[in-house]
């Protein structure tokens, strides 16, 4: 049986949600009102998993989400608002050490709920075998309001020389990063360590709905010496850029007058997951000779991308696979080790600088 504590101050979300979990028969559920009610029940239940509402009376979610962290690590799922705000709480709140996140139906929830309810039981399940380190917590971050400090990071390899950048932008190569759960705290750790003379593009398809990828750019952006940008219509693909793919969307790279650039495409039913990185990576496959590639799986569910990326190495490609200590889920890359698609496997510390030998 899996233990879960389902937090949230709105009686009926605790009980659609406790319904949805009982009736799989593998849950055993106790619910939590607000945050202190929670700390509480976490001593005496011990949750295997937690569901976390960010907007309660009180000790909202981030602070309790904090206490969490600190005093009782263990999988958190948080439970989002679909707009703006709630993806910046969302992703301060994954940045912190939270698992995964699951969005809230934007109309009548009732009515709605047994949709996401599929979505809903996997993510759980899967954070269920996630092991939660205390190391990952980032609540500095967010107190006194200081949301935007930079995070420590690793300290890099000696940067390898790299060539100078074309002074006509033609794009020489470019690198494609491929994530899902546990994705953002990931892409800020690499995409962080980019120097400013990185001379290859950079294309991003991280899974989440279209409201958080344009937060995801920005707050990446503010942390990174490379341009980072949503990509929300037909862009051309230069050096000194990183492309993140908007949400509940494909990107696509094609070939408009002689020139490389990436669009969003309509997700395709062929793709289970979007944006698809599988996708993306036969998409550049098609307009760029295989040993200008450079394409990073990192942690994830499922197998996006995975078949791709192996066709992209026997093509003569290079590919990075996080490896399975340091991934949230080692889902994605683990199916691409699995089908011998790895040209190397790297802990998340080390994948920046395996990319800057790669281009180098």
């Amino acid at each position: 049986m899996i233990r879960l504590l389902v937090v949230d101050d709105s009686a009926l979300m605790r009980k659609l949600l406790s319904r949805i979990f009982k009736d799989e028969g593998d849950f055993e559920v106790e619910v939590a009102r607000d945050g202190l009610e929670a700390l509480a029940a976490i001593k005496a239940f011990n949750p295997d998993v937690v569901t976390l509402d960010i907007h309660m009376p009180g000790l909202d979610g981030l602070a309790c989400l904090d206490r969490i962290m600190l005093e009782h690590p263990r999988p958190v799922v948080m439970v989002s608002a679909l707009t703006e705000e709630g993806a910046e709480e969302t992703l301060a709140a994954l940045d912190m050490g939270a698992v995964d996140f699951v969005a809230k139906p934007g109309g009548a929830i009732s009515l709605e709920i047994d949709s996401l309810a599929p979505q809903l039981v996997e993510k759980v399940r899967n954070a269920a075998t996630v092991r939660v380190r205390r190391s990952r917590r980032l609540v500095e971050r967010l107190r006194g309001g200081q949301r935007e400090q930079p995070i420590a990071r690793p300290a890099l390899a000696p940067t390898p020389r790299l060539k100078p950048r074309p002074a006509t932008q033609e794009v020489e190569g470019v690198v494609l990063i491929g994530a899902s759960t546990g994705g953002p705290p990931a892409l800020d750790a690499v995409l962080s360590l980019l120097p400013k003379d990185f001379p290859w593009p950079v294309i991003v398809a991280q899974h989440m709905p279209a409201s958080f990828t344009g937060p995801l750019a920005r707050r990446l952006n503010a942390i990174c010496a490379l341009e980072v940008r949503e990509v929300t219509a037909q862009t051309r693909i230069e050096p000194g850029n990183i492309y993140i793919a908007k949400g509940d969307a494909d990107i696509i790279v094609a070939m408009r007058a002689g020139r490389l650039v990436c669009l969003p495409s309509p997700s395709d039913s062929n793709w289970l997951w979007h944006p698809s990185v599988e996708r993306l990576v036969r998409s550049a496959g098609e307009h760029i000779a295989a040993p200008n590639l450079v394409a990073v799986l990192m942690t994830g569910m499922g197998n996006d991308g995975a078949a791709a990326m192996a066709a992209l190495r026997r093509a003569g490609g290079r590919t990075i696979a996080e490896s399975e200590e340091t991934a949230v889920v080692w889902g994605m890359p683990g199916a691409l080790v699995g089908l011998e698609g790895a040209t190397v496997i790297a802990p998340l510390d080390r994948i920046a600088a395996t990319v800057l030998e790669m281009v180098a």
